[in-house]
């Protein structure tokens, strides 16, 4: 018996939905850390001490800088699923860009992004 080298049309579908749900559930994602960081409202500390003052406007940069990065890894997380969702169009998803090989179905499941194998990945 030969080994299958595509997804079927159907299984093709059960990813897209996969996937769909994820781009849904990433983008709300983003949006909160996109309001988090455009959040400029004081925090009240006009009454404290300058020390205090100077204490909490670092904490707050602090906290903008890394929404500012969860948010550029949510950004690019929504691309390579987006990326994942034109493979699927073109009848190449789940190929390992390195073997050529098909990627497990539960490997793709939990990471549905996924350009390489398990094998592939062990060897980069």
């Amino acid at each position: 018996m030969a080994e299958k080298t595509t997804y079927s049309e159907v299984e093709l579908e059960e990813f897209k939905q996969i996937i769909l749900a994820k781009i849904n559930s990433a983008q709300e994602d983003l949006r909160i850390l996109r309001a988090a960081t455009a959040n400029d409202s004081d925090n009240g500390t006009e009454d404290t001490s300058p020390s205090f003052k100077a204490f909490e406007e670092g904490s707050t940069t602090l906290s903008k800088e890394e929404n500012i990065k969860l948010a550029e890894r949510q950004a690019k997380f929504i691309r390579n699923l987006n990326n994942a969702l034109i493979r699927i169009e073109n009848k190449t998803y789940g190929i390992c860009r390195v073997t050529s090989k098909l990627i497990s179905k539960e490997r793709l499941k939990l990471v549905p992004h996924a350009t390489l194998s398990i094998e592939a990945k062990k060897a980069q």
